[in-house]
């Protein structure tokens, strides 16, 4: 595990780094001789270069984040929607065929919605085995059928469970796809190097300035963080969808 899967985490070592870069660069600055004020002008374009990389890439960063999440969500409804047309689709099938799949297909809701929703890797591992398992039923339970008859209403059957399954690879593809590790180590290093710009530049020792934009940047990386985490952030995409159906289909 790294480090941005644990958001609470991230927020409170990004803090503590980015403070002590700043007393870093404060140091550097009662050990070497202060900046001139001549020399004030060219750092303060320096800085406020830097302060921009950062903003941008902390603003893009989010964009990413935010774009990911939203793929979470828009597959978990695809998914839902899957499920619900392969269940109402089982009425083409053979009278004990089509119970068969509509059993199969409500556990494997359960499964899904325990997908969305567990935050132990260990629990994790089994709910994957076990949507695998039913997955290879539900495959099994609709190809005698259609090879006994190769009828368009059946072959259209077997294209919803195929959606069914897709889907789910569709909806783990989008859960493993995080911001690059590579992003954050370019985030953390320009945030660090700001925090010492910031600590050598300044007239005289302040918490108070040197805390502001260690404060900013660790609740940017924390948000950041949380949103891209789809297991340990305290936003996390909901299976609201897969809850309405399993509802709507436990009723009928």
């Amino acid at each position: 595990m790294y480090l941005k899967d644990f958001p609470v985490f991230a927020l409170v070592v990004s803090f503590g780094a980015l403070w002590l870069a700043a007393e870093i660069g404060n140091l550097l600055r009662n050990r070497w001789s202060p900046l001139k004020e001549e020399e004030r002008g060219d750092f303060g374009i320096v800085l406020s270069a830097t302060l921009t990389l950062l903003g941008l890439l902390i603003g893009f960063s989010f964009s990413m984040a935010i774009s990911r999440y939203d793929q979470r969500k828009n597959y978990e409804e695809a998914e839902a929607n899957a499920i619900g047309t392969e269940y109402v689709r089982a009425d083409l099938l053979p009278v004990g065929d089509a119970a068969k799949v509509r059993a199969l297909l409500k556990r494997y809701i359960d499964q899904r919605v325990l997908f969305y929703t567990t935050r132990s890797e260990q629990s994790l591992a089994k709910i994957n085995t076990d949507t695998a398992e039913l997955q290879n039923e539900l495959w099994a339970s609709v190809l005698p059928a259609a090879a006994a008859q190769p009828t368009p209403p059946l072959a259209l059957v077997v294209s919803g469970m195929n959606d069914v399954l897709n889907s789910q690879g569709y909806t783990q593809a989008a859960w493993w796809n995080r911001i690059p590790r590579s992003a954050w180590v370019l985030m953390v290093i320009i945030a660090l190097g700001c925090n010492v710009l910031i600590g050598y530049g300044a007239r005289r020792t302040d918490l108070r300035i040197f805390l502001i934009v260690p404060i900013a940047v660790s609740i940017s990386f924390f948000l950041i963080a949380d949103i891209d985490s789809p297991r340990r952030g305290t936003i996390h995409v909901s299976p609201q969808n897969l809850l309405s159906l399993s509802q709507a289909l436990s009723s009928q």
